[in-house]
């Protein structure tokens, strides 16, 4: 690798504020917030909303949209727009 070019590395705490988890891990991200971790180091911390812990592609959690509900809920609420044409 080039000397130089590449931004520090160091190990930070992500903390996912949904399901309340923080994971240490190397990054090269840097916050004023630190935390004190396990080991008794103390680190940078940065809060993320959503990681591999929360995101329902990863927990199977998924939420179906009812696209049909939709439209008739906005139909309902403006009218069907649609006339025939003669």
């Amino acid at each position: 690798m080039k000397p130089r070019i590449h931004p520090d590395s160091r190990l930070v705490v992500f903390r996912d504020r949904a399901a309340d988890v923080a994971f240490l891990t190397r990054s090269t991200a840097d916050s004023p917030r630190t935390i004190e971790w396990q080991d008794g180091n103390t680190y940078p911390l940065i809060d993320v909303e959503i990681s591999s812990t929360s995101h329902a592609f990863y927990t199977g959690n998924q939420r179906v949209l009812d696209t049909a509900g939709r439209v008739e809920r906005f139909e309902r609420r403006y009218g069907r727009t649609r006339k025939a044409a003669r």
